[in-house]
């Protein structure tokens, strides 16, 4: 009996130690304090977000989320008097380094809050990123858009429109077309404001199951108000208030059993 239990205890240590590994951490945040001008927007932020996960970051209204979410692809670099102290590593390489913004971008690739397509066809919606890094065969260019398209699960809506301007498709296709052109570029992290704030149910539903499909293939970082959807579709959740973070781990845990009584407050609506 003794045996039988030490062999199952070994069993669960290798599985443990097995999803560690596959889970190891594709951005790690140390120590990270951002400012604008005098204005202290995020404090002191340690975080490890681990690799083909979703994690959500949830909040009141200009708690930091997004001001963090923007700092993994140095969105922040465009606003003037925007200074950041501290670590931001995506592979173990700090992002606020030597590392090349172009190349950061397409390795990162950014959906926003409202669908923003390019006033251009659905096709050359897609096949803009690929040509502004290089890809110009179109026998290319066209199985880059075809893929791009299935896996934001709108191909087969699109197929026999892709000629014609993107700006005519509803709001949630204009979303998924979003993310088919953030895919386009082979990013291995997808970074996510808000996705389906601007969007009815029926589209934020499919977005919901959309993100779910990708995470076996990406790294998503959402930033949501909506905090069943934290809770239907995120691994990990982060808790932000007032530019620190408040409390971070598995989002089962933070929504049943939170450590901090803030987390606790906000969650059960008590404040926010």
């Amino acid at each position: 009996m003794a045996l039988q239990k030490k062999f199952q205890k070994c069993e669960k240590d290798k599985k443990e130690s097995i999803k560690h590994m596959e889970n190891k951490a594709k951005i790690s945040i140390q120590d990270l304090n951002l400012y604008y001008g005098d204005f202290h927007a995020l404090k002191g932020i340690n975080m490890e977000l681990p690799e083909k996960e979703i994690s959500a970051f949830i909040g009141p209204s200009g708690c930091g989320k997004s001001t963090l979410l923007k700092s993994i692809n140095r969105m922040n670099d465009l606003v003037e008097g925007c200074k950041i102290t501290g670590q931001l590593r995506l592979d173990e390489e700090n992002i606020y380094g030597d590392m090349d913004v172009n190349l950061l971008r397409k390795r990162v690739g950014m959906v926003f809050q409202k669908p923003n397509p390019f006033p251009m066809s659905v096709y050359d919606n897609i096949a803009y990123g690929p040509r502004t890094h290089g890809v110009h065969s179109k026998a290319q260019l066209d199985e880059i858009v075809e893929t791009s398209l299935r896996q934001a699960a709108i191909w087969d809506e699109v197929k026999d429109r892709l000629k014609k301007s993107a700006l005519g498709l509803s709001g949630g296709q204009q979303q998924r077309l979003c993310i088919a052109r953030a895919l386009a570029v082979k990013p291995e992290v997808l970074l996510m404001d808000e996705p389906t704030s601007a969007l009815d149910p029926i589209s934020t539903s499919k977005i919901e199951d959309l993100v779910i499909e990708l995470k076996k293939d990406f790294t998503i970082i959402m930033v949501t108000h909506n905090m069943q959807q934290a809770v239907r579709v995120s691994d990990k959740t982060a808790f932000f208030l007032l530019g620190e973070v408040i409390e971070y781990g598995e989002t089962e845990q933070i929504f049943s059993m939170p450590k901090e009584k803030k987390t606790e407050d906000y969650i059960t609506g008590r404040f926010g």
